[in-house]
């Protein structure tokens, strides 16, 4: 596994939602914020304009995509003279996965794909946190074909629903959200950022120790076996490595060992001293003791917590 396939596993709880909407003009739509959250919009047909909770309009043309990491509220509509009217396409809120409306009047059609993940907060990764509200990617020809061919075949899914509809839609979504985090990562890396997670994963020595930790969190990572690996003396890759990511080496090879921890307490039915095991942790007492201070239960009830069906 590597750093960005990780944050797509970790974060997500329960089922995704998504929904191909169909508006004709004039029409305009607030969507509240929703903690806890990831949502994004791309305008499959038409254009429109998008109005953040803060900030400027956005004109959004087709093929744009719009990504809000933090579940933050915002709006849709024709035009800026538009009204705006309450919620009534919300993936959240839907019983389904796959979902379809036509809402507005009898003006010109804007189709626009709405999609929205829960998130755990407990292990939403760094990298997720030091994104900004709204991140959008315009349509340009020749950029991002990945992303623009995940959204083709997202698309295709939901006007279609086919047997095995449920897990190609899911998968797809992850597919998307991965592309979309990987050109917000590699434009910030290569143009703007000297710092965060862009740089980290832009930066080959930083990035090689992640990849380690995130391949085998089980091995037993010191400073100077990651230094290693990055190509760099033990005193100055702690320095770059903190710098980048915002914790120490070895803290940050902790809190992703007991995010995985927890990932397997609620995903599988492994038991405690076999998580334990899995994440490099030499004893269950030693793990249950870690596993407390980072998360402020033990694994046991955290298990019979979280472990409940999804919605």
């Amino acid at each position: 596994m590597d750093v960005l396939s990780d944050v797509i596993a970790i974060m997500r709880t329960g089922r995704p939602r998504s929904a191909r909407v169909s508006w004709r003009a004039p029409w305009g739509q607030r969507f509240p914020a929703e903690p806890g959250s990831a949502t994004f919009q791309v305008v499959l047909r038409g254009s429109c304009w998008f109005l953040p909770s803060e900030g400027e309009p956005v004109a959004l043309s087709m093929g744009d995509v719009v990504f809000l990491p933090q579940g933050d509220g915002y709006a849709l509509a024709d035009s800026l003279e538009t009204p705006l009217a309450e919620p009534v396409c919300d993936p959240y809120r839907d019983a389904g996965m796959i979902g379809s409306a036509a809402f507005g009047g009898s003006g010109a059609e804007t189709v626009t794909l709405c999609c929205g993940y829960r998130l755990d907060h407990a292990r939403t990764h760094p990298s997720l946190r030091s994104l900004p509200a709204v991140i959008h990617l315009p349509a340009r020809l020749g950029r991002h074909p990945e992303l623009r061919a995940a959204v083709d075949l997202l698309t295709r899914e939901i006007e279609g629903p086919r047997l095995g509809a449920d897990t190609v839609v899911s998968s797809l979504l992850d597919i998307l959200q991965l592309y979309i985090l990987r050109a917000w990562f590699e434009a910030e890396g290569s143009y703007c950022s000297h710092s965060g997670w862009a740089a980290a994963l832009a930066d080959p020595a930083v990035s090689a120790a992640l990849d380690a930790i995130h391949r085998d969190p089980a091995h037993s990572w010191t400073v100077q076996s990651l230094g290693e690996r990055a190509g760099l003396s033990r005193a100055a890759f702690s320095r770059r490595f903190t710098d980048l990511v915002g914790k120490p080496p070895l803290a940050y090879l902790t809190w992703w060992r007991l995010s995985t921890a927890a990932r397997l307490l609620q995903e599988t039915d492994a038991s405690v001293a076999e998580v334990a095991r899995r994440v490099g942790y030499g004893s269950e007492f030693a793990f249950g003791n870690a596993f407390k201070r980072e998360h402020g239960i033990s694994p046991g009830r955290y298990r019979r917590a979280v472990c409940v069906p999804a919605s």
